[in-house]
């Protein structure tokens, strides 16, 4: 899969600019606050239809301006698809190829993206949310059926929330309506546990040896942390255990009218030779930990879709020596599309230069750097 050109009108702080992409490396060199990371938030932005930064879309416009779009041609294959975002200040419009989409889940999965930004690192070190967040997003582009599953769940979740604060506030004790919501809520809980106990299993046949020919370290792994006890991940075992625990708990959700237990508590952690990274790992090895991580994530898009997805990296240089750095350009060199984001090219070797192509942004404005 690779993003041929993209089109920004009023983004951020571009007023009109055209891009014509290289389908291997892409480098866009700059200072800080010229507009770099801009690019990078445009195409997540057009291939998911909301921004990897948290609560900023009524700041996507261009500053005096009352709409703004992006457009990108997707190359998938033999198959050409134009995709288009239009925002205004009450609306997002999602099109493709001309056509307005409805239904997001119709939409998602004809640009895939995988994104690492300096925030990732909380991925390792921020809370549970952060790092489900980070399986919802990926594992959504991966499966629609995994993506259908979640909104079935979040919508269950909510209604069920509401209702165990309404049986508090109103001291009900008819229990009927929540044994309903209860089996709708495991059914697609058991799911989803499966899902992403496979989704993380995979990642582990491939990241370790991802890790240690960038850093010459063995021993990266990816624990599974759900927040009930896990005998098997057979499906009548997790039933099993996740009905008792609602059954157990049902004074203390009352009470605290939330639900306490399944997916949406659930957490994954990074190890190091046993070794626990958000505590015994420094700032460059967890960076590097996360980036191999999304590589691995790479690798599964491959397996399951046969494209590769669009891999965005900003400013990935912060905190990585000048031997990982280039090992690092070599093992994304060989089939991928990559779009990076650095204030310099220091370090990195002439032959890795040659074959990318070169952005210069300078306060809102773009140009390729002739070779």
């Amino acid at each position: 899969m690779i993003l041929t050109k993209i089109s920004l009108i009023h983004f951020r702080n571009y007023k009109k600019q055209n891009i014509k992409l290289h389908p291997g490396i892409n480098i866009f060199v700059g200072n800080n606050a010229q507009g770099k990371t801009n690019i990078l938030e445009s195409i997540y932005l057009l291939a998911l239809t909301k921004s990897h930064r948290q609560g900023i879309e009524n700041t996507l416009i261009k500053i005096g301006e009352e709409q703004s779009k992006i457009k990108g041609t997707v190359k998938d294959g033999k198959i050409f698809r134009d995709l288009e975002i239009q925002l205004t200040k009450l609306q997002k419009k999602v099109l493709l190829n001309g056509k307005e989409v409805r239904k997001i889940a119709d939409y998602i999965t004809h640009l895939n993206v995988i994104i690492f930004t300096p925030d990732d690192l909380e991925i390792i070190k921020g809370s549970p949310s952060i790092r489900r967040n980070l399986l919802n997003i990926d594992m959504s582009q991966l499966s629609r059926t995994y993506l259908q599953l979640l909104n079935e769940y979040d919508k269950i979740l909510k209604n069920r929330n509401e209702y165990l604060r309404l049986m508090y506030v109103n001291h009900l004790r008819d229990e009927n309506y929540l044994s309903v919501l209860d089996e709708k809520l495991v059914e697609r809980a058991v799911k989803i546990y499966k899902y992403r106990n496979e989704f993380l299993n995979r990642i582990n046949k491939v990241i370790g040896t991802i890790y240690e020919n960038i850093t010459g370290t063995s021993g990266l792994v990816i624990k599974y942390e759900p927040n009930i006890e896990v005998a098997s991940f057979e499906e009548a075992s997790l039933n099993k255990e996740l009905v008792n625990k609602l059954r157990k708990n049902r004074e203390r959700e009352l009470a605290q009218g939330t639900t306490l237990f399944g997916p949406h508590r659930d957490d994954f952690s990074f190890y190091l030779n046993n070794d626990n990274m958000r505590f015994f790992a420094s700032q460059g090895q967890q960076r590097l930990a996360v980036i191999c991580f999304k590589l691995a994530e790479i690798e599964l898009f491959k397996e399951d879709t046969s494209t590769t997805p669009v891999l965005l990296l900003d400013d990935i240089f912060s905190e990585i020596d000048r031997k990982k750095k280039n090992k690092l350009l070599k093992y994304i060199e060989k089939d991928i599309q990559t779009i990076i984001t650095t204030t310099d090219l220091k370090d990195i070797k002439r032959d890795i230069l040659q074959d990318a192509k070169i952005f210069t942004v300078q306060d809102g404005t773009i140009e390729e750097r002739m070779k």
